[in-house]
């Protein structure tokens, strides 16, 4: 045999042993003109990580992507709550217009995510861990599993096609653990915000709170070195983001910054490593993004608008506003929010009655804490401000002076203008996007709003809820 002819056998056949112990070699060359995305969404994380500054919680996986890609500093999302979020997220809408704005509605039939979008322009798309979003929300993915050790699984699914693929976490959704990690965070080091009780039992309930995001930030290590291992990460867009804020009181399930404030870090293709943005951003934008990337026009139905150029390193004009909402979650709500780059303004509905907790808070360690000091009347004003009956029916807040959000500013007379223009404008956002008035759509509470005792486990019924009114509306 011709010398040269057996060196390129040999040649061809070490290529074909190397390329069948990697996912690319054994699903064929993913496409290089759309890019694949990588989506990592923590349950109820907050803001607590290395990054944004927390100087002792342990996430350098999550730290490492952020000097790798690009951190957003102000993001925030349209609700303070799982499903109605990440329903929000996926389908580019806002809560109230899918109907999805209370706790465990699922996603109404004829509703799309963008996952639908993606398929019908080649993508294969997939999923593992947390949903909550119903079962046409999964009929919209062509893959899923429950483990957190299945990406490699559905690469190998993929088969070569670009890919979107989305992780649920459950961490750090409570109830929490001891042991989670095998070195656990120093309850001695943990930030604990002025409107907790800064005690024993305080400080343990956010150290587990901690572990689980470090157990978390373990996995999405694991994803990255997945990625680099199969030269796939410069071809991915990696997006890390949570769903609500951290789950302790005046935070989850708040229209206050640390209920609606999210972590936003992004790399990919092209994207300026170690930079900061802070300008304002609402994840409603999210689903544009993402298909603006892929190359997918956004139906007229997405509001927000894609933050790509921003991804090029080109310069954006952030929004003057963004909104956000709170209805149902163990307690009955109807709130509202504007935001701007120095004011929050938010409209509350039942005013006669305190701010509903949602039940997984009021079975913490942090709650029990809040409520012995509540009856002993031990307690400062920026812990008694959730308990406060009746509630303003206005609250204004000077980011610049007041980040906290305990000092309203809505009735002081120097402040009058700016709470009139932002009521104005939430009032134009409500008519455009056909919210509907707080009569409609309300549920009995399964919660009591001062112990956080959970009456009964079911969803209540809808009522006062007008014919035809349980599916989206036409839009204006």
């Amino acid at each position: 045999m011709n010398k040269i002819l057996l060196l390129k056998i040999i040649l061809i056949l070490i290529a074909v042993l190397y390329s069948s112990n990697s996912i690319e070699g054994r699903t064929g060359k993913l496409k290089k003109s759309e890019p694949n995305f990588l989506i990592l969404i923590a349950d109820d994380a907050g803001m607590d990580f290395g990054c944004y500054g927390n100087p002792f919680i342990k996430t350098p996986n999550i730290d490492k992507l952020a000097e790798s890609g690009l951190m957003f500093e102000k993001t925030f999302l349209t609700a303070p709550q799982c499903s109605p979020s990440r329903i929000s997220i996926l389908s580019g809408q806002y809560p109230h217009t899918t109907r999805t704005e209370d706790l465990h509605t699922p996603l109404p039939e004829g509703i799309n995510f963008l996952t639908t979008y993606l398929r019908q322009a080649g993508y294969f798309t997939g999923s593992n861990g947390k949903t909550h979003w119903g079962p046409n929300g999964d009929r919209q993915f062509d893959w899923y599993a429950t483990g957190f050790d299945t990406f490699e699984s559905f690469l190998i699914e993929a088969k070569g096609q670009p890919f979107f693929f989305w992780t649920g976490f459950y961490d750090p959704h409570r109830t929490y653990q001891q042991g989670t990690i095998s070195m656990p965070h120093n309850p001695e080091n943990v930030v604990v915000r002025d409107h907790l009780i800064d005690d024993a039992r305080t400080r343990n309930d956010i150290a587990m709170y901690y572990d689980e995001i470090a157990r978390m930030d373990s996995v999405v290590g694991a994803y990255i070195k997945i990625l680099d291992r199969e030269k796939l990460e410069k071809d991915t867009y990696i997006i890390f983001l949570s769903d609500n804020g951290a789950p302790f009181p005046r935070e989850k399930g708040t229209l206050y910054d640390t209920g609606i404030r999210t972590p936003f870090i992004i790399s990919g293709p092209n994207v300026p490593k170690g930079e900061i943005y802070d300008g304002l951003m609402s994840i409603i934008d999210f689903a544009p993004t993402i298909l603006d990337l892929a190359g997918v026009e956004a139906p007229e139905n997405m509001p927000g608008m894609s933050f790509s150029p921003l991804l090029n390193g080109d310069l954006m004009i952030a929004p003057e506003f963004i909104f956000s909402e709170r209805n149902w979650h163990n307690c009955d709500e109807h709130m509202r929010s504007i935001r701007s780059d120095q004011y929050k303004l938010i409209l509350n509905a039942y005013t006669e009655k305190p701010h509903g907790t949602a039940a997984d808070l009021a079975n913490s360690p942090s709650w029990f804490s809040l409520l012995e000091k509540k009856d002993a009347g031990d307690i400062k004003n920026e812990q008694l401000l959730i308990f406060t009956v009746p509630r303003p029916s206005v609250e204004l807040y000077n980011l610049s002076d007041d980040p906290e959000e305990y000092h309203n500013l809505a009735f002081d007379p120097d402040y009058r203008q700016i709470t009139q223009y932002m009521l104005d404008e939430l009032e134009k956002w409500i008519e455009d996007t056909n919210d509907f008035p707080p009569t409609y759509r309300t549920r009995r509470d399964n919660t009591d709003r001062i112990t956080g005792v959970k009456y009964f486990s079911r969803v209540p019924e809808l009522e006062n809820d007008l014919p035809g009114n349980d599916q989206p509306p036409e839009k204006k």
